[in-house]
């Protein structure tokens, strides 16, 4: 992975497809990298994932040549991701873009909208 820098877990829903193929390296499931890439997996669509049919899934699994037990650990990486966002486990950092004097008012924005956007999450024992 060279000098590559893992992308922020609670960003997901902005990660471009290489840092989806950053992610599947840290859970172990970095030979579905280059189909990934193939077919444009980006963090918008594994966000959207939650909200597919069985259908939609056996689609996505055939198309990716995966495993279901593989499927399985993707899904619970990112149950773990958004449980984490929506108790706010990780800090929001200001990106280099965005001036320092608007840091708090960002941060707070950044924290609102990481909770909305996982409010569909269903959180089962």
């Amino acid at each position: 992975m060279n000098n590559e820098r893992p992308p922020e877990p609670l960003d997901f829903f902005i990660w471009t497809v290489e840092d989806v193929g950053m992610w599947l390296e840290e859970i172990n499931l970095g030979s579905y990298r280059q189909i990934f890439k193939e077919n444009g997996v980006n963090g918008e669509y594994l966000e959207g994932m939650s909200m597919f049919t069985t259908e939609q899934i056996l689609r996505f699994i055939r198309r990716c040549h995966m495993k279901w037990g593989d499927f399985i650990t993707l899904c619970k990486e990112l149950r773990r991701i958004k449980v984490a966002c929506l108790k706010g486990e990780q800090k929001v950092r200001r990106p280099w873009w965005a001036p320092s004097c608007l840091s708090v008012v960002f941060v707070k924005a950044a924290k609102r909208n990481r909770q909305s956007r996982v409010v569909s999450l269903k959180l089962e024992p």
